[in-house]
């Protein structure tokens, strides 16, 4: 019987542990993301890619055929309000969740600048980058506001007789808006996650990122870890 590769056995600790705990090292990996939190990740991913599928054919008849893929248009129309309290719940849980993660420093606060470019090109000094930098931070809480945007005009629309003309107008361009901004930062997103920054994806899937990773990407994060240089 052939013995299990050191670096497959690490893996599978390092796995074990991202079940309760992160910020951990566990031989060449790092616990990034314990279960709790990629729960929380997916299902807000889940509630609301179905919130967009159900939505679409109500939007434009250019998606109607989306709505087969539930069962027909009013099916959609009786599930994407009940999708969006759900994708507003969850998004609530995930933003008191991060939250004490997410608060801007000082020098974190030219991300929406120059800066963003240089990180993705991996240029400029982020020694200082801790567990997550000055541009996730800034997505956290335009998503967050952006899901609060969905929510209130997303109210508007579903009781749209308790509301004045105006009001409804305004709220359907404003759910209109949102979401069109919201799925743009989603495909970015998935991007950065995946093809621009490879291994990303690995940590909300098993929780873990390897020393090599942290410290190309979140090198504080990773001196802090692991108390190496």
């Amino acid at each position: 019987m052939s013995a299990v590769p050191i670096r497959d056995r690490a893996l599978d600790d390092a796995v074990t542990v991202a079940r309760d705990r992160e910020d951990v090292a566990v031989g060449n990996e790092i616990v990034r993301h314990r279960l709790s939190s990629r729960l929380i990740h997916w299902s807000v991913a889940l509630s609301f890619f179905v919130s967009v599928l159900t939505g679409m054919p109500i939007w434009t008849p250019l998606f109607r055929w989306m709505a087969d893929l539930f069962g027909g248009l009013s099916v959609c129309r009786f599930i994407h309000p009940w999708a969006g309290i759900v994708f507003t719940v969850i998004s609530t849980v995930q933003f008191f969740h991060w939250l004490g993660d997410m608060k801007l420093e000082p020098n974190e606060k030219d991300w929406l600048g120059p800066r963003a470019w240089k990180y993705l090109k991996y240029q400029g000094d982020d020694s200082e980058v801790g567990k997550y930098n000055g541009g996730q931070k800034l997505f956290f809480f335009a998503v967050s506001l952006g899901a609060l945007g969905l929510l209130v005009s997303g109210v508007v629309m579903w009781y749209p007789l308790s509301f004045s003309q105006l009001v409804r107008e305004l709220s359907i361009l404003l759910h209109d808006v949102t979401f069109i901004l919201f799925s743009a930062a989603i495909i970015w997103h998935i991007y950065l996650g995946t093809a621009a920054e490879p291994g990303t994806f690995g940590s909300m899937v098993r929780g873990t990122v390897t020393k090599a990773w942290a410290r190309l990407h979140h090198p504080r994060w990773y001196r802090e870890v692991t108390g190496q240089k």
